[in-house]
């Protein structure tokens, strides 16, 4: 399951004045990595962000994971406007939800920008997400990540400049990557790495296959 940061932020140009808004650029970089992916890989697609309820709510599974999602997941990302909160532990858990996690293996890969704007506890979640659903897998894909935007309140190192610890909290308990990216490029190569790797969550190694 890919899980899509289209909130306000995404929408942010580099410091520097020239790189495009990140929205643009990771537009691009699902471009050119799909077509790899998707035809050995089933995919359903998740964001949050932009919608018509309150700034924290929303949340929206676009669809399950199907065969061959690239055109509509590239068909729904392009569709977006930035804008909005950023409840990005609630669109995990949704996520989690959405794959069955508590019955089934599975895989999320979170494409965000940063920061969890919603009072959630990520940190928290990734505990619960190891607990009860040991076969589920969750990769961070940080893209473009400034400031202490990983460094959320339920950290030890909230409000210092490099929060990675915390980022990597919701990889590291279930067993995932954490990634941090800056360039399309950057981008392209840790959606293969992520959303091609087997599905390995936080069970131990003789619970993950069969």
């Amino acid at each position: 399951m890919l899980v899509f940061d289209a909130s306000g932020s995404m929408a942010e140009m580099g410091y520097n004045g020239l790189d495009a808004p990140r929205i643009v650029d990771a537009r691009a970089a699902l471009r050119d990595a799909l077509p790899g992916i998707t035809p050995h890989r089933r995919l359903g697609l998740l964001v949050y962000g932009p919608g018509p309820r309150d700034a924290c709510s929303n949340v929206d599974l676009r669809f399950l994971p199907r065969p061959d999602a690239t055109g509509p997941i590239l068909t729904a990302v392009d569709a977006l406007s930035p804008d909005g909160d950023t409840p990005l532990t609630q669109a995990v858990h949704d996520a989690a939800v959405a794959l069955d996690y508590r019955h089934r293996s599975g895989a999320i890969v979170l494409v965000t920008d940063g920061k969890e704007t919603c009072g959630g506890a990520p940190c928290q979640l990734a505990a619960d997400l190891a607990a009860t659903g040991p076969g589920l897998t969750v990769h961070v894909i940080g893209f473009r990540v400034r400031g202490s935007f990983f460094a959320w309140k339920d950290s030890p190192t909230a409000g210092m400049d490099d929060g990675r610890t915390v980022a990597r909290c919701l990889a590291d308990r279930t067993g995932g990557q954490y990634v941090s990216t800056e360039t399309t490029e950057d981008l392209v190569k840790a959606l293969q790495d992520t959303l091609g790797c087997p599905l390995f969550g936080a069970a131990p190694w003789w619970r993950r296959f069969g």
